[in-house]
């Protein structure tokens, strides 16, 4: 637990846990579907992995998180009482994208982007075979600028070294320009006519792609018109 406030106020007895650096995200991720440690370090790439086990830790003492041993594996679930967090999950998800939506250059990790797309691949729509994208960022630093995502009809795994298969589709893209469409902020096709996309590989393929991807959680939440 953070600092006490030193108030009988149930908010404020609420925010000694979370409003911790990282809590919140944290919460963000098991509710996201991540159970394992390294699921959950890929999801939060700049936070440590010591603090992420402090806050694990805490959020177990606290009756938020469980934490389950199978062997040598060890899970991570959301308590009931982690999982009436989510609207208010929802609700700072909504309320950032409404009015915080702009980005940085240091809020552009392609990692981070990667993995986010990679759970929300739709199994329902990609081929009934394996299919290989490989992502590159041509601005990006080396060791971030090619990823695999190696998607068949039951599952996606993200990779960050070539995973040996031949590729299906090239997406090269500017890191700026992907981010904003999975967000929401803009569409595939207005990416592809700039340039700042663009697909390799046949035709079918690349028109189907952006289908393969559910949408974005926060990608439909209205935006406030611009004050004339």
């Amino acid at each position: 637990m953070g600092a006490s406030y030193g108030q009988f106020c149930p908010v404020a007895k609420a925010m000694e846990l979370l409003d911790e650096r990282w809590t919140m995200l944290v919460i963000r991720e098991l509710m996201a579907g991540s159970r394992r440690f390294n699921d959950l370090r890929r999801g939060l790439p700049r936070m440590s992995p010591t603090l992420l086990s402090r806050r694990l830790q805490q959020l177990s003492a606290a009756g938020v998180v469980e934490r389950r041993e199978s062997g040598a594996e060890v899970e991570y679930e959301l308590t009931t009482a982690g999982l009436e967090l989510r609207p208010i999950v929802v609700a700072l998800g909504e309320w950032g994208t409404r009015w915080i939506p702009e980005l940085g250059d240091r809020d552009l990790d392609p990692k981070l982007l990667l993995w986010d797309m990679h759970r929300s691949v739709d199994h329902g729509a990609v081929p009934a075979r394996r299919t290989v994208l490989q992502f590159r960022f041509p601005a990006a630093p080396a060791r971030v600028r090619d990823w695999w995502l190696v998607i068949t009809p039951a599952e996606a795994d993200i990779c960050d070294v070539d995973p040996g298969h031949d590729v299906d589709v090239l997406v090269t893209a500017d890191l700026r320009c992907l981010t904003d469409v999975w967000r929401g902020e803009r569409t595939w096709a207005s990416g592809l006519r700039s340039g700042e996309l663009a697909f390799q590989g046949p035709e079918e393929l690349r028109r189907a792609l952006p289908a393969w991807f559910r949408q974005f959680a926060f990608a439909a939440v209205p935006r406030p018109q611009p004050v004339s």
